[in-house]
């Protein structure tokens, strides 16, 4: 069956049924080969996009511009508007779906993003939230896809720390639709809520898919990606101390690279990540507690089983996609 996508928000992948994300994934992939061959696109040609932001950003912001640019759209990037402040968030989605033919939000609360695609009439796009980070997964599957010599449905893709953030949630979302073994490695403290768990083991008994949790980090073995976010995500940083003591050990390390027993395993990270003190908050973080390498260590970051900025390139071919297949021509 056809798929089309006109018109509809993305907000969580929950919400895509496995060949709408196949689509995606294949759609992105033909537009990055477009990019490379230096063809320049019009498929959003004549569109306005409208980017809210809440959080700081560096990939979600050029990702989407760039993207809209490379097919025609113009971007209005929104960081100072009166949504939640003076003016309510219905009557904003209602005021700049009268301006705009898509609208992306990256904030803290799912329920922003919900309530702008209720009343805004045009699609909506998560760039991120506390609990979903759709537009990112999208991203590090397209980099399997193209740095694992095997369908997504065979893939073992082993997410190691804070399970229960944006990336675990939907890391554990995404390989549930499509098939692949998901192991989210962490503290059970920090396994990710049991109904979403529950849910996707559901959804995974049509897919083939395996979703499974462990404190072991012997989990990774077999692993043919290890993929870990930062500690603590933007608005937890008070529990910076707590999240040390439980996550140290599950440190992306070499030593766990070679655990996976898999010389070809590949090492994804959403990025920014703390690998060094080349920046300001991970210098505060080692002279405070004595940490210079956080969820990963700097050698595993530059080595060659690392992918992470080909990961990075991907949020713009994949957020392409999106953004061609709900609101182009």
């Amino acid at each position: 069956m056809p798929v089309n996508l006109k018109g509809r928000s993305l907000l969580t992948l929950k919400d895509f049924t496995p060949d709408e994300i196949r689509y995606l994934l294949n759609l992105a992939a033909n537009l990055k080969a477009k990019k490379r061959a230096g063809i320049r696109g019009d498929l959003l040609e004549g569109k306005n996009i409208v980017l809210l932001f809440e959080k700081t950003s560096t990939r979600t912001r050029c990702a989407f511009e760039v993207a809209a640019l490379d097919e025609g759209a113009h971007v209005t990037f929104l960081s100072n508007s009166q949504m939640g402040k003076k003016e309510s968030l219905e009557d904003t989605a209602k005021v700049l779906g009268r301006f705009y033919d898509g609208i992306e939000f990256r904030g803290f609360k799912q329920e922003t993003v919900e309530l702008l695609a209720k009343h805004a009439g045009v699609p909506v796009w998560n760039g991120l939230t506390d609990l979903y980070h759709p537009t990112q997964v999208l991203a590090d599957c397209l980099t399997i896809m193209e740095h694992v010599a095997k369908p997504l449905n065979k893939v073992k893709l082993v997410y190691v720390g804070d399970a229960r953030n944006n990336m675990g949630n939907s890391l554990m979302i995404i390989s549930a639709k499509l098939g692949m073994h998901f192991v989210g490695i962490a503290p059970a403290s920090l396994f990710p809520e049991e109904g979403l768990v529950n849910e996707m083991r559901e959804l995974a008994k049509s897919t083939g898919a395996k979703i499974e949790f462990s404190e072991d980090i012997a989990a990774v073995d077999g692993a043919d990606a290890i993929y870990t976010d930062v500690w603590v995500s933007m608005g937890e940083e008070a529990q910076f101390e707590e999240r040390i003591k439980l996550l140290t050990p599950y440190r992306v390390t070499m030593d766990m690279m070679r655990m996976t027993h898999n010389p070809d395993c590949i090492f994804l990270h959403c990025l920014p990540s703390f690998h060094d003190l080349e920046t300001t908050v991970g210098r505060e973080i080692y002279e405070k507690y004595g940490v210079a390498e956080q969820e990963v260590t700097d050698e595993v970051f530059r080595a060659p089983c690392s992918k992470v900025f080909d990961e990075a390139e991907n949020r713009m071919h994949t957020i392409k996609a999106v953004m061609v297949a709900t609101a182009g021509r």
